[in-house]
């Protein structure tokens, strides 16, 4: 069921992790999805391999850039519309109504009774690490190649950064929902934490 957030614009639906027992009972070992878990890193790993090699197997820029950028392609469209999905059960996507104005929509599978369509926790593991971890290496080369003035691969670094931190964003968002259940949790959580100190001080005066 879709929750309209009239304050965000933000479209949000029921997380896949809502329901806890389902969820518990659930989790497994196995990769239930070996090919999308393989894909799910392959494009974006061998962006980064060719990245780093290119200049040694071969001595055109622009046979490496658009090697590149095709591999960070593939990655961004597999991951925002495959391996997602299967994997950890959340797609996300942007859209424009009528009227002009950007609604993020954030999708989750639906949970079956005895919980068969549920993603496994190996399968999770594999998507986040490699959605976290990629986007931060290119990071890495961006400043490397900034402080190295390797000025024709900045815009190669560039182009890794925005379209692998855009699924990144997404998926986050996704995970935790709007911006305003951001702050709610984070309020919740500084009030549990001065409500615990509380006590803590006056179980210490007391004895």
């Amino acid at each position: 069921m879709l929750r309209q957030d009239s304050s965000d614009d933000i479209e949000d639906v029921s997380l896949f992790d809502a329901d806890d027992d389902v969820s518990r009972r659930s989790k497994k070992s196995k990769i239930r999805h070996p090919v999308a878990s393989f894909f799910h890193l392959f494009f974006r790993v061998s962006a980064i391999v060719v990245y780093l090699l290119c200049e040694l197997l071969t001595s055109s820029f622009i046979a490496c850039m658009v090697t590149i950028i095709l591999l960070l392609s593939c990655d961004f469209w597999a991951v925002k519309n495959v391996t997602g999905r299967l994997m950890v059960g959340l797609r996300w996507w942007n859209q424009v109504d009528d009227d002009g104005r950007s609604h993020w929509v954030f999708e989750a599978r639906k949970v079956s009774a005895q919980g068969s369509k549920t993603s496994s926790e190996a399968e999770s593991r594999i998507f986040w690490l490699g959605l976290i971890t990629c986007p931060m290496i290119w990071v890495i080369f961006a400043f490397s190649a900034l402080f190295s003035f390797k000025v024709k691969w900045l815009a190669v670094v560039v182009m890794g950064v925005v379209l692998q931190g855009a699924n990144l964003y997404g998926y986050i968002r996704c995970k935790v929902g709007s911006r305003k259940n951001l702050t709610s949790m984070a309020t919740n959580y500084l009030g549990k934490q001065f409500l615990r100190q509380t006590v803590a001080k006056e179980d210490q005066t007391a004895s």
